[in-house]
């Protein structure tokens, strides 16, 4: 695209920016722009980059911690974990891309979140997902999934890293619009952390990787934008990826930091050269000066515009010692990958671009980002719903029929066919494989270790998004202590529709002064993240998702619990307050046939007393079953521990209430654990002394599950219904939800 392209109202809309945006432009410009600085402000003032309707509302999540070494604004959080070493980890979005073409765009959504670690200098040790597809019978779904899935496996076990985690459900609010969050994890020495601020004038910034293709062209823009019936035809702005040579990069990167030449590094994510430049030497106070001339190509007669915009994938800017140029160059002909010198450093605070001996661009450099339109959309609180009391709603089959249900429901069934297609044991230091509260990843040879979880209930956040924002932390919190692990910090990625929209913008400022009550409840900050706007489709918004990854600490990786029922004749316990909350419940929507009611109000006090009192018991009473209560409640709960390893159970006991509320009601802050049955007495006898809530309800052994006033199921029929939706559903064999 010459430089010369005139500038029309209608190209100024093309590029995602407003009039009165564009009228801004002019004005710190002085100026037209040329079609190469049009595309830059495009770049940096779209919603993927700039933040611009949510950074009032982010600045208030606390980010602050004695053990946060960085918190947001970087490349990814870094936590310490003690012996010197640090914890790198965030979360991305990649929901356009792996919609309109779910191989590439999954599969590169993995690859950017692997970057944005190792960048920091970290070296990858564990991926997470979460992922959110439309209605089972919808025509696209099923093309969809086994696309993301594919894309993610192709990417990470190609790659080399774990894929240990994840999250994934179904509701037509995503039919026209998934969601596809990546999460990756990384170990570095606490002292050996890189940054993306450049320093020093004169020296020379450096493109490493792979070579500049026209993929991924206004990836950043497109992912800032509504999808409509023409979504298809944006199949040109989803990028291409290629795992091997980011491996390659990644151990070209983490050698070359060892010589210390590397003054400040960036990954070139979304809108790739444009946004890693600007912000290299924004955040330096330094001009940055490059010759795209010297950028390497794989396709001939790339233009300014082309090459500022390509989102091709594998690719990093560096800024040098120039004294050890050449052994920085080394490293990288070796590992056969592109190292070319493309600009420099200046004093002038402009951000100038050369092409073909021409400038192409020449613009303030810290207005690009600092002079972004920051809006305080206007926002409406949702209309609360009221509670569904349980008395008012009647059983419509018996409850061992209903749990065989939920067990074989799209959300609640087995998603051992998504992660049975990752790797989860490469490199040797999984503890806890996918299927559990949280994953359990060795920290080098231990005895450390990490506990990695991502959450969110989008239903929740819909229904009332201050208990929704909560209930995620909550959970994820619940999740990391169930296997023994202390909650340090979590990344976010924040799903939602369009903030121009009152109603969306209500629902993401709501969920936002949730997450931050509950971070700041249980001491858990924020330390990195990503916002995801704009995920409508012909109007018609996804459910409020801020889906949260969190990281806990192990000190032993050997000291941890896990979800199933170990041996015949221990003592169930059950610990929190059950009250049958059947509102917004999965029973309530797949039995009842009711999506509606308030969600579960969570009480964070509660919350952090019972895991702190259950942490406690893994840690020093040598408690190893344990399982939180989330999604449909005490039953689905009893029957994920029955199935886990062919261990039943008897229940003879429940909490006062309705017999289907008290089973399958989402009370908030509980747990399940099973103990020595010469421990059951002095574990609740300390639970009095605690002030935690905990009840015995029955006993483990057998091989079914026995409810009061109920048939037995038998583990195998549960495991049956479990195991058996998902892969008769991407046979193409007829599923419930179909014929429903």
């Amino acid at each position: 695209m010459p430089n010369s392209v005139k500038i029309t109202p209608e190209l100024v809309a093309e590029h995602g920016l407003k009039p009165d945006e564009y009228e801004r432009i002019l004005k710190l410009i002085g100026r037209e722009p040329t079609i190469t600085e049009l595309g830059i402000f495009s770049a940096m003032w779209n919603e993927h980059c700039s933040y611009k309707s949510s950074r009032l509302h982010l600045k208030t999540l606390p980010t602050k911690a004695p053990w946060v070494i960085q918190g947001p604004g970087e490349n990814a959080g870094v936590i310490d974990i003690g012996d010197g070493l640090a914890c790198v980890f965030k979360m991305e979005s990649h929901n356009h891309p792996s919609y309109i073409e779910p191989y590439q765009g999954a599969t590169t959504g993995v690859g950017g979140i692997l970057r944005d670690v190792f960048t920091m200098g970290a070296r990858p040790i564990a991926c997470l997902n979460a992922l959110r597809f439309g209605d089972p019978s919808h025509p696209k779904t099923r093309h969809l999934v086994a696309g993301v899935v594919a894309g993610i496996a192709g990417y990470g076990n190609s790659f080399g890293v774990p894929t240990v985690g994840g999250q994934m459900g179904f509701h037509t609010r995503y039919d026209g619009n998934i969601l596809v969050n990546a999460m990756a994890v990384g170990i570095a020495k606490a002292d050996e952390i890189f940054y993306a601020a450049a320093t020093g004038v004169g020296n020379p910034i450096v493109y490493l990787g792979s070579k500049t293709g026209r993929d991924g062209i206004h990836g950043a823009t497109m992912a800032s934008a509504e999808f409509d019936d023409k979504s298809e035809e944006k199949r040109p702005t989803v990028q291409v990826g290629d795992p091997f040579a980011e491996k390659l990069l990644l151990e070209a990167c983490l050698e070359l930091m060892q010589t210390g030449s590397v003054i400040a590094i960036q990954d070139m994510g979304a809108a790739g050269l444009t946004c890693s430049a600007v912000e290299m030497g924004a955040k330096g106070d330094l001009g940055v000066e490059l010759d795209l001339d010297e950028v390497p190509c794989r396709e001939p007669g790339m233009s300014a515009y082309e090459m500022m915009l390509s989102e091709s994938q594998e690719r990093m800017l560096m800024v040098l010692d120039p004294a050890k140029e050449e052994q920085a160059k080394a490293i990288f002909v070796k590992w056969g990958l592109d190292f070319a010198v493309i600009g420099k450093t200046t004093d002038t605070l402009r951000f100038v671009v050369k092409h073909g001996g021409e400038v192409m661009a020449d613009l303030p450099i810290k207005e690009l980002g600092d002079e972004a339109p920051v809006y305080d959309r206007p926002h409406i609180a949702n209309t609360y719903q009221p509670t569904v009391a349980a008395e008012s709603v009647s059983a419509p089959m018996s409850n061992a029929d209903a749990l065989l249900k939920l067990v074989g429901s799209p959300d609640l069934c087995s998603k051992r066919w998504v992660w049975e297609q990752y790797d989860h044991l490469i490199g040797g230091n999984t503890v806890q494989q996918p299927g559990g509260d949280a994953a359990v990843v060795r920290v080098l040879d231990g005895p450390k270790g990490l506990a990695l979880t991502s959450d969110v209930t989008p239903r929740y956040c819909e229904a009332d998004p201050v208990e929704g924002g909560k209930q995620a932390v909550a959970e994820a919190w619940r999740n990391i202590t169930a296997v023994g692990g202390q909650p340090l910090a979590i990344t976010d990625n924040l799903n939602f529709g369009n903030p121009e929209r009152p109603d969306a913008m209500g629902q993401f400022v709501g969920c936002i002064r949730g997450i931050g009550e509950a971070c700041k409840a249980l001491d858990f900050p924020v330390v990195s993240g990503n916002v995801s706007l704009y995920n409508e489709t012909n109007g018609r918004g996804i459910l409020p998702t801020p889906t949260i990854g969190g990281v806990g600490l192990l000190d032993d990786v050997t000291v941890n619990a896990s979800v199933g029922f170990k041996a015949a004749g221990e003592a169930i316990l059950l610990v929190g307050e059950t009250a049958g909350w059947i509102g917004q419940s999965v029973w309530l929507r797949d039995v009842a046939g009711r999506e509606e009611g308030a969600p579960p109000p969570v009480d964070l006090a509660a919350e952090k007393r019972n895991g702190d009192f259950v942490r406690g018991l893994i840690r020093n009473w040598g408690v190893r079953t344990v399982h939180d209560l989330s999604d449909g409640g005490l039953a689905v709960a009893l029957a994920e521990m029955a199935m886990a390893k062919g261990v039943g159970a008897t229940v003879d006991a429940l909490p006062a209430g309705p017999a289907h509320a008290v089973l399958f009601g989402e009370d908030q802050a509980r747990y399940l654990l099973a103990v020595k049955p010469d421990q059951a007495d002095a574990v609740l006898a300390q639970a009095k002394a605690a002030g935690v809530p905990v009840q015995r309800i029955g006993v483990t052994g057998g091989d079914a599950l026995i409810l009061p006033g109920e048939k037995p199921i038998s583990v195998q029929a549960l495991r049956s219904a479990h195991e058996s939706w998902l892969p008769n559903y991407m046979a193409g064999h007829p599923t419930t939800a179909e014929a429903a």
